[in-house]
């Protein structure tokens, strides 16, 4: 099944937007106050340190029984190579960051995918009108210590696999309306001697994703669950 024209649409409206959003989370999770009112109309319901919600007035979420999930667009923090290349004996290549952040964003698909399936919600390639479009940008990414996948045994002891910021918005995938926007800076706990790797790495992304992927259906669930009216 490929995309509708409103949800083909919408993609390209949101990728037109992306470096618009980066600014964006950079600006309202920096030190100035985040506005009241976005540049696309969209009123703050939720701020602190680490999270921001704007939402459009007057939209209803009730009606939204299917998702539609676009691409996932992920980016490092800046100088983030850079940085880790100044102090690392194995030093991250361009290809090893374009390989992270596909695996991540192969990852908030399927996440999402399971965890909105899991709470009676279908993902779909199509628009209609009971459609929620989600388009996510994983932003200022750190990885304390990538699995560069070179030879040789290497073990790495951290605390933390890393942090990365949830930029998400929610479309009306006929209407190509933006009716909420989210912006949601989480870091890995860790534990003391965690050994990292691949598969530690993967957890603690996913242990992210699975959190956000809980709110996000959890809210939906509370906007179904109102009265109408």
């Amino acid at each position: 099944m490929s995309l509708s024209k409103s949800v083909c649409h919408a993609a390209m409206v949101a990728c037109a937007a992306a470096c618009l959003g980066l600014a964006f989370s950079s600006a309202v999770l920096g030190a100035d106050p985040p506005p009241d009112v976005t540049a696309d109309g969209l009123h703050l319901q939720k701020s602190t340190k680490s999270t921001l919600v704007y939402v459009k007035p007057g939209a209803a979420f009730g009606k939204y029984d299917k998702v539609a999930i676009l691409d996932c667009l992920v980016e490092f923090d800046k100088n983030w190579q850079r940085d880790y290349n100044s102090s690392a004996t194995t030093r991250v290549s361009d290809s090893d960051m374009d390989r992270i952040k596909k695996d991540l964003a192969d990852e908030f698909k399927k996440v999402f995918t399971k965890e909105l399936t899991k709470g009676g919600y279908q993902v779909v390639d199509s628009g209609a009108p009971d459609v929620l479009v989600l388009r996510p940008a994983i932003l200022n990414l750190r990885v304390t210590a990538p699995d560069l996948m070179t030879s040789g045994i290497s073990r790495t002891v951290m605390r933390s696999a890393g942090s990365m910021t949830l930029y998400l918005e929610l479309w009306d995938s006929v209407s190509n309306a933006i009716l909420a926007r989210a912006i949601d800076a989480q870091g890995d706990p860790g534990t003391i001697g965690q050994v990292s790797s691949r598969v530690t790495n993967t957890a603690a992304a996913d242990s992210i994703l699975r959190r956000w992927a809980d709110i996000l259906r959890d809210r939906l669930d509370a906007a179904r669950a109102a009265p109408a009216g």
